[in-house]
């Protein structure tokens, strides 16, 4: 086996095989890399499936490996109120994790990949080397021009105000046509709202009798293992009131939402890609489109023969927006239920949805900052400057 490479990627998650895959598809008149795939043997270091849900316009390249897509999305306020709103040219997709691993393995035809659990990267002046474990306990080097470590932190960065995202999902099948497959129900805040935070139901129907349905929180803490089922017992029979179902399968997490900076750069030839890379958007939890943008420009830079630097995945400006809404939430000045189903009452979904995609401009920002508390959110603005980055290391990544 060659110890060498041009390019070796860490980790096998969306933003690894992304990257693997868009290296391997050269334009034209372009060299392919040599590149090498790191990822730990089968077993605890490798994450259970998971799905990934994000937006686009038109057709995209993962659409034939989609579980659902929707052209409409409600947001309901705890009353029940909300009406169903049109997504327009957008789409909002379901692509689960296996789907798309499997998806792509005729575009990984060729790669090379190596199983080993990685214990160090280190720079050097012309390169860097990767020492890895494989499963019989052998230590091995491995040395690239470049690294691409795509393994998610196993603490966020310190930040001045970090929240966490937790969640428990059930996969249901119910015996009567409950749902309504064309439109998701993105924050359904008839759920019991905590003391600190908020939480809310989330819906994505596959079908008039499936969905996968999930109890979220925003708050500062996970709660006891066994109160996100008493939650999700109470949404599906007291608010959903989907009569008889049976449970196919679960999904749980936890995703930190900080202001903490990414160092996307720790070595002159190391790399952070995904959401070790700062991919994941810290106002709402999602990652995966980011993961695309960020990719496809470190593979475009390859093939150009530039210095492959990851880019930055959101704009400034909307990560300090984002620092805002999370300092609001975390200290309780501003009601998040009321929040979020105002701004989804009074701005377009599909112009809120390009916000959080970081592509709209200041006057369209400008005019959804006027949807907000406005005193409120100017008198929190004023006072992150002065607040200290802390760490947070109870909190882990889970993209």
């Amino acid at each position: 086996m060659r110890d060498s490479s041009d390019i070796a990627i860490v980790g096998a998650g969306a933003a690894g095989l992304s990257l693997a895959w868009r290296l391997l598809d050269r334009p034209p008149g372009a060299g392919t890399p040599d590149v090498v795939l790191v990822d730990a043997p089968p077993g605890p270091l490798r994450p259970a499936e998971r799905t990934w849900c994000y937006w686009e316009a038109g057709t995209g390249v993962y659409d034939p490996l989609l579980t659902a897509r929707w052209g409409r999305l409600r947001v309901r306020a705890p009353d029940g109120t909300g009406p169903a709103r049109d997504l327009g040219e957008l789409r909002y997709k379901m692509l689960r994790s296996g789907a798309f691993e499997r998806g792509l393995e005729p575009r990984l035809a060729g790669l090379r990949r190596i199983e080993g659990v990685v214990e160090n990267i280190a720079d050097g002046p012309e390169g860097a080397a990767l020492t890895y474990r494989t499963a019989d306990g052998a230590v091995r080097t491995l040395r690239a021009r470049w690294v691409h470590d795509s393994r998610p932190p196993v603490a966020p960065p310190p930040a001045r105000v970090t929240l966490l995202q937790h969640f428990r999902g059930w996969f249901v099948h119910c015996e009567r046509p409950v749902f309504d497959p064309g439109t998701v129900e993105l924050m359904d805040f008839r759920t019991p709202q905590p003391h600190h935070g908020l939480s809310f139901g989330y819906v994505l129907p596959t079908s008039r009798h499936e969905a996968l349905v999930e109890y979220t929180e925003f708050s500062r803490a996970r709660l006891p293992e066994g109160a996100y089922d008493e939650a999700l017992r109470h949404y599906t029979n007291r608010v959903l009131a989907l009569g008889p179902f049976r449970v196919k399968g679960t999904e749980q997490g936890a995703i930190p939402m900080s202001d903490g900076r990414y160092d996307r750069r720790p070595g002159r030839h190391v790399f952070r890609i995904g959401v070790a890379g700062g991919a994941l958007r810290p106002s709402t939890g999602y990652a995966f489109a980011a993961i695309q943008r960020q990719t496809r420009a470190v593979a475009d830079a390859v093939h150009a023969g530039r210095t492959p630097v990851p880019p930055p995945a959101h704009p400034a400006r909307a990560l300090a927006m984002d620092s805002v809404l999370l300092r609001a939430l975390d200290t309780g000045r501003i009601d998040g239920p009321a929040f979020f189903t105002r701004l989804f009452h009074h701005v377009p979904a599909t112009r809120l949805l390009r916000f959080l995609d970081g592509t709209t401009g200041p006057a369209e920002e400008f005019s959804i900052g006027l949807r907000t508390p406005v005193l409120t959110m100017l008198r929190t603005a004023a006072e992150l400057p002065l607040l200290a980055r802390r760490g947070r290391p109870d909190l882990e990544e889970n993209p």
